[in-house]
């Protein structure tokens, strides 16, 4: 991967003096174009070994370009608060927005190639994160974004010599720590990593691009020249996203599929909803309390039909908690700064901290519901969407995140009897808009677009829960119950887990031997209905 770096590359300064007035002049007129389009942003990540020139080619791009449209993203060993949340949290919050070019030093490259090179990560481990950032970088140029990743290379005799240049003059040995030398102790092992991870993850959508970086001129030449390539070549090309496949049309040919297969007729008294409520809400608190809890945290998603019911569910679960703990997130339509990112940013920007909670009332489902349904995105960005919202939902849980969703399912006619309630009620008319009345003429659309969303998005560690809701006193103790019960499987010790594994697995096996003797009994009724 690093031959051609090793070559000994280098421009005469004569070169590089007639040659940068118009590279500068070429590299602000695109970023001037760049920013008044504000259609992309572009990411720079200036990678390599300890004294290649990361920080002299930083610099030059800083002299010959706007500082003002720049921004220089700096990350070393992750923070505690960082380490309590997905690796790619920090990553995500740091996000150039449209029109701007963010300079990474230090990346999401970074933290893989450490912990591979200290043994933390396994090769198939690293492999997979290569895998995931493969499906990261892709994402952020199917959004529009520009990535760029430079490699700045010495061969290991020449980052000893650069080293010993420094050191030995006072206006530069400051540069060079004993954790340099140490490093240098690792380098032919720092090799087979960072090529094994750079080959992993060359894709025409994010290449590599590996520059020797002992000769300065050469060094900050080839990257101008890349990147005034690259950014012309982006801001000229008109050409509209591929589209994506012709979305499959539903073919429940029976009429059945998993919302009308529940009984939206499910009803509580109002004697057995309040005790259940005042338990569950007790067992609740008593769970967001537990020391178990301190090393996780929950993030709960509410989705549905208008009128559905999401935000007294949401009032009940918060009357169990502290409001120090958790916080609700409403998601309405972007905001001009959400928009200029990635659609997941701003739900990446919101996932908690170890003991505590998130709550989003409507969530990043929005791109394959009401974005897909209003055409507010084309077929190929909601449907590869999908992909993107299991790969969310997946860092998360291997952070050690409890994520929860439920949809709240409720009839047409439900619908209908509090829209007009709700019109005649004064504090609650601010509920009703013409927006909703408009959704109600796309029913069956939204409906469809449900079924698709849980069936492509409900898995074993992160399934939808549905809620039958035409009664509110049943949906929102249906809802507590298996919060409750998603918590304690979450915090059960691993030994305890496994114990009750085996015992479902007996208990399976029992209850297959008394279907066989015609003595198998009948299913009690009322048990979540889960996709």
């Amino acid at each position: 991967m690093f031959e051609s770096a090793q070559l000994g590359h280098k421009v005469s300064k004569a070169q590089y003096k007639k040659e940068v007035p118009a590279l500068r002049e070429a590299l602000l007129a695109a970023q001037v174009q760049l920013f008044t389009d504000q259609k992309r942003p572009v990411l720079l990540l200036i990678s390599g070994e300890d004294g290649a020139g990361k920080r002299e080619t930083t610099n030059v791009l800083y002299e010959w370009m706007d500082p003002r449209y720049l921004s220089t993203l700096a990350f070393e060993a992750p923070s505690s608060e960082e380490l309590e949340r997905p690796a790619m949290w920090r990553y995500w919050r740091s996000l150039p927005p449209k029109g701007r070019i963010g300079i990474f030093a230090g990346s999401w490259y970074s933290d893989p190639i450490r912990m591979r090179i200290t043994g933390a990560l396994s090769g198939r481990e690293l492999d997979a994160r290569a895998a995931q950032i493969n499906r990261f970088e892709a994402m952020l140029v199917n959004e529009g974004a520009l990535v760029l990743k430079f490699w700045i290379h010495l061969s290991k005799d020449a980052q000893r010599q650069r080293f010993k240049e420094l050191e030995s003059d006072p206006r530069t040995a400051w540069r060079v720590t004993p954790g340099s030398w140490e490093r240098l102790k690792t380098y032919d092992k720092l090799q087979e990593v960072s090529s094994h991870l750079l080959r992993m993850t060359h894709t025409a959508a994010a290449p590599w691009v590996v520059v020797e970086g002992v000769d300065e001129c050469y060094r900050s030449l080839t990257v101008g020249r890349v990147l005034r390539a690259a950014l012309t070549q982006k801001l000229a090309d008109a050409t509209p996203a591929a589209p994506g496949l012709e979305p499959l049309a539903r073919l429940d040919m029976d009429g059945r599929n998993v919302l009308s297969a529940l009984d939206l007729d499910l009803t509580l008294g109002e004697r057995e909803y309040k005790n259940e409520l005042g338990r569950l809400q007790g067992r609740l608190a008593e769970l967001a309390r537990d020391p178990r809890f301190k090393t996780r945290s929950l993030v709960l998603a509410f989705e549905g039909a208008d009128a559905a019911g999401k935000g007294g569910a949401i009032r009940r679960i918060a009357a169990a908690l502290d409001a120090r703990q958790f916080q609700v997130i409403p998601v309405a339509a972007p905001t001009e700064e959400e928009r200029a990112q990635p659609y997941l940013w701003r739900f990446w920007r919101h996932v908690p901290r170890h003991n505590h909670l998130a709550i989003f009332d409507r969530t990043w489902y929005g791109r394959v519901l009401v974005e897909r349904v209003e055409g507010f995105c084309a077929p190929a960005e909601w449907q590869r969407a999908y992909g993107e919202i299991n790969d969310f939902e997946h860092e998360l849980v291997e952070a050690g995140a409890i994520v929860v969703k439920f949809w709240l399912q409720i009839s047409q006619e439900e619908q209908l009897r509090r829209f007009k309630e709700r019109e005649q009620i004064a504090f609650k008319r601010f509920k009703i808009t013409d927006e909703d009345w408009r959704n109600r003429e796309k029913w069956n659309t939204y409906q469809a677009a449900v079924c698709d969303m849980v069936e492509r998005t409900s898995s074993g560690e992160v399934p939808w829960t549905l809620v039958e809701a035409n009664d509110k006193q049943f949906a929102r103790i249906k809802i507590l119950r298996t919060l409750c019960e998603r918590l304690e499987a979450a915090l059960q010790p691993a030994s305890v887990t496994r114990d009750a594994g085996e015992k479902a697995a007996k208990t399976s096996k029992a209850a297959r031997r008394e279907v066989k003797a015609g003595r198998a009994g009948k299913t009690p009724k009322g048990r979540s209905s889960k996709a």
